[in-house]
């Protein structure tokens, strides 16, 4: 079949369009699930090609030869209304701009920041689980680390997510082993929001290992993918779906990182879209932890050790600031400088007479006579029979 020409368009010598991508070329949804499988995640030449002309034109170009090649080796393979369907039947959706839980934030991903070429925006997300991604996005924390984590890397993120989560946000992360998984659990036991963004679609389970965490995930959270069902992961997606985890978040934390963790490419893609990066320090005889150093000494990322500095980074300015710690007081605490200088002096038993504590404490004998009377009235000295001596205070 070939599409007609519209009364006054340019005839083209058009090849025979697939059955199965004829009802995407007039179909905005269908053409960008079309897509989500023609091209690889992060490409920025499809991107804006999309962008530009919108996703069934873009696609007809590839259908009649004038797009480049990578994008048509896929063409008798794409079926964008089984893929639809394929969602559908694992209990997911297909969400697209312009949908009301489309995030905007994604948008990012098309802007030029850094005068690199732009990240590139996905064509469509696949989506399983109830929440309402852009809602949730609104306030979420993307806590991110090694998949080997140390028992200390684990403890970090289980205890940041929890925190985060009794605070409002959504726990972001990756659905992977070590950090991933241990911040997802940890929101989850607390009955807080968390979202996986996976290199694979959402209809697979992947790691293995993790079906269980990320079949509840499914049920109570999201698993969101660019790609379609059925796709397999690879390095390569797994790269690029950083980007989307750095994107959909207010920021991104890196909980525990080796040298050349995978980790620091999502905080690097956090950098990139102008969005605050946290890093927790760990032991200096830890390699586990010298990502997470490097990003602190080389890439100014923030220091955080705990929920509530994580959330003073990425909440709202001036609104969830990070109270002091409580510390034990001390004696002299609050004292000026020449006021300990005679609060030091002064005898524990007994007394002292003014010349002595001008002695020891080096200052003259009007000056110590002042600051006894100060410190008589914050309780510090004690005046007796024979001179002075520490009071209650001290």
């Amino acid at each position: 079949m070939t599409r007609r020409p519209a009364p006054g368009q340019r005839t083209l010598a058009l090849r025979p369009v697939p059955a199965a991508l004829r009802a995407a070329l007039d179909d905005d949804r269908l053409a960008r699930a079309a897509w989500s499988r023609l091209a690889e995640p992060g490409d920025a030449a499809a991107a804006r090609l999309v962008t530009e002309v919108g996703a069934p034109l873009a696609l007809e170009a590839v259908v009649t030869g004038r797009g480049p090649e990578r994008w048509q080796t896929r063409l008798h393979e794409t079926d964008p209304a089984s893929d639809v369907a394929a969602v559908r039947a694992a209990g997911g959706r297909l969400v697209v701009p312009g949908d009301a839980e489309w995030p905007t934030t994604l948008a990012d991903l098309d802007v030029d920041t850094t005068g690199e070429r732009p990240l590139g925006a996905p064509f469509c997300l696949w989506v399983r689980g109830p929440v309402d991604l852009a809602e949730v996005t609104r306030r979420s924390a993307a806590l991110v680390g090694s998949r080997a984590a140390t028992a200390y890397g684990q403890h970090v993120a289980a205890e940041l997510a929890v925190g985060l989560t009794d605070r409002g946000f959504a726990v972001v992360s990756g659905g992977a082993f070590g950090v991933d998984a241990a911040a997802h659990r940890s929101a989850l036991a607390v009955e807080g929001v968390s979202v996986a963004v996976l290199a694979c679609g959402v209809d697979r389970s992947y790691p293995a290992g993790n079906a269980a965490l990320l079949a509840r995930l499914a049920r109570t959270g999201a698993l969101v993918s660019e790609v379609p069902p059925g796709a397999t992961p690879t390095r390569w997606r797994f790269l690029e779906r950083n980007r989307l985890i750095a994107a959909l978040t207010r920021g991104t934390v890196v909980v525990e990182a080796a040298w050349r963790s995978g980790a620091l490419s999502t905080a690097d893609r956090a950098e990139r879209l102008l969005r605050p990066v946290g890093a927790v320090p760990g032991p200096v005889t830890s390699a586990a932890s010298a990502g997470c150093h490097r990003l602190l000494r080389e890439r100014g990322a923030v220091c955080v050790t705990s929920a509530e500095e994580v959330a003073e980074l990425l909440g709202d300015l001036g609104r969830e600031p990070v109270r002091a710690p409580r510390v034990e007081s001390r004696p002299f605490d609050g004292l000026e400088r020449d006021e300990l200088r005679v609060a030091e002096c002064l005898p524990r038993r007994g007394a002292a007479g003014l010349e002595q504590l001008a002695r020891d404490s080096g200052l003259d004998v009007p000056g110590v006579q002042s600051i006894l009377g100060r410190l008589e009235l914050s309780g510090h000295a004690l005046r007796v029979d024979a001179g002075w001596r520490r009071g209650a205070v001290g």
